[in-house]
């Protein structure tokens, strides 16, 4: 416990001399300035690569911390309405019922009626995440909590449970335009959707489910917005760690861990049985690993082609929760166009910002980071080529089909065909301003593994 807590130093609460003496650290390499100390600070993880980021006094990067602390001024103005519905999460009556009661009531109320069609795959959850005021990782988890009557089976604290979520989402950066929490909110309701799924609902147990809930709202928690390789390359603390294996897979489920641990929300459980719980917490999380894509898609695929997969084995069923899972952090291409080309212009803004970095420092630029090469179309097209694809074919066949497998299948094409011709138009667009450029096969294109989210 000494070790996860001592890793953990960084990504959670800190005392008062330690707070200090990271604001002196962070104030001395100008990553903040006296103004935005007390904002910044507060958001300060433990995963933030330690490198000059003095690229942040850019014109361009200035106006986007700015944009970012409108964010969060019109955030703190309506906290109220946000300790209203925490209020009644932990079944406590506000005392003195304000005039925001009523708009209070009006958040609630929308919030409340998507959250009755939560396991539809056009769930839109950036209107959520604004319904919810921010919080709808916490606010999902809660509700879908009760849809299993989690909380009762497992004789959870409600009090230790928001705790433990809050931290959760908090440790989520808000700054990074992908691995946020919102994305954990995507994943964690696709999640949900997949373990509705018939073949598995009925074998699925009550430890399953939360084990697949935790995992897909956590598998990302603090994430610094950059790759493994990058870590590796600039040295990163994490990268030693964790011996540049699964560095941030690891370093997701250990500070999962030490949030568990904080919080005691499963500290009235039989010591053995958290234990488990936290193995295979982190058996969950470190599949995401997308460096191990091949290795578990060769052994789905075997299962399904010698038909053994056994659903009342334990073993089983929880290789079906690491396969959901991976199906749940790559599905974006699966989703409605809206939906999906926010998170596919987010994913690549992160790439971007990563190369913008690597080029400031005079690091070799990550493939999929240049923003000059590597347009959005071509880079959705090689994930959906050589990860989506591939790994929902077999789902598709796990499911023999389902309804929402057929729907997922038929989004993912027409997503694929408009990403190519989106990528010919790019193209063809550039081979007329610089007609010495070869273009390009429309269906090309591809990526490093280790570069996909």
């Amino acid at each position: 416990m000494s070790c996860l807590m001592v890793e953990r130093c960084g990504a959670v609460t800190f005392k008062r001399s330690e707070q200090n003496a990271i604001h002196v650290r962070m104030l001395a390499d100008g990553r903040l300035n006296t103004g935005h100390a007390g904002v910044l600070l507060a958001e300060r993880r433990g995963s933030y690569p330690l490198i000059d980021l003095h690229i942040l006094k850019t014109s361009a990067q200035q106006g986007e911390v700015e944009s970012g602390n409108r964010r969060k001024v019109k955030r703190l103005l309506s906290f109220q309405r946000y300790c209203h519905a925490s209020r009644l999460l932990r079944g406590l009556v506000p005392h003195t019922p304000g005039s925001l009661h009523l708009l209070d009531d009006d958040y609630l109320g929308q919030a409340g009626h998507m959250l009755s069609k939560v396991g539809t795959w056009n769930f839109d959850i950036f209107l959520f995440d604004r319904l919810t005021n921010g919080n709808s990782l916490v606010t999902l988890m809660c509700h879908l909590f009760n849809v299993y009557g989690l909380i009762h089976h497992f004789q959870l604290d409600m009090v230790k449970l928001h705790r433990f979520l809050g931290m959760v989402q908090e440790d989520y950066h808000s700054q990074n335009p992908y691995h946020n929490a919102v994305h954990a909110a995507d994943v964690t309701q696709a999640m949900y959707c997949y373990l509705k799924e018939p073949k598995l609902a009925e074998q699925l147990s009550p430890l399953d489910v939360f084990l697949g809930l935790m995992a897909a709202a956590a598998h990302d928690v603090d994430h610094p917005g950059v790759n493994q390789p990058f870590l590796i390359k600039t040295r990163h603390h994490l990268a030693s760690l964790y011996q540049n294996t699964s560095v941030l897979e690891s370093h997701h489920w250990r500070s999962t861990v030490g949030m568990l641990r904080e919080s005691g929300l499963l500290s009235h459980l039989p010591a053995d049985m958290w234990q488990d719980m936290e193995q295979q917490l982190g058996s969950l999380i470190l599949a995401t690993d997308i460096s191990r894509q091949n290795e578990f898609l060769l052994t789905f695929r075997e299962h399904l082609d010698n038909q053994d997969l056994d659903l009342q084995l334990a073993s089983h069923r929880h290789f079906m929760l690491q396969i959901a899972l991976k199906c749940a952090d790559v599905c974006n291409p699966c989703r409605v166009w809206e939906l999906s080309r926010q998170w596919s212009e987010r994913v690549c803004e992160e790439f971007y910002r990563q190369g913008d970095l690597e080029r400031k420092f005079d690091l070799e630029i990550s493939p999929l980071c240049n923003q000059q090469a590597d347009s959005v179309p071509a880079i959705q097209i090689g994930f959906i080529s050589y990860i989506v694809q591939p790994l929902f074919e077999e789902w598709y066949r796990f499911t023999e089909p389902s309804l929402l497998s057929q729907t997922m299948t038929g989004h993912l094409h027409k997503n694929k065909a408009r990403w190519s011709r989106l990528r010919y138009t790019h193209t063809h667009l550039d081979t007329q301003t610089h007609p010495h450029i070869d273009e390009p096969e429309p269906e090309g294109g591809g990526g490093e593994g280790e570069s996909i989210p």
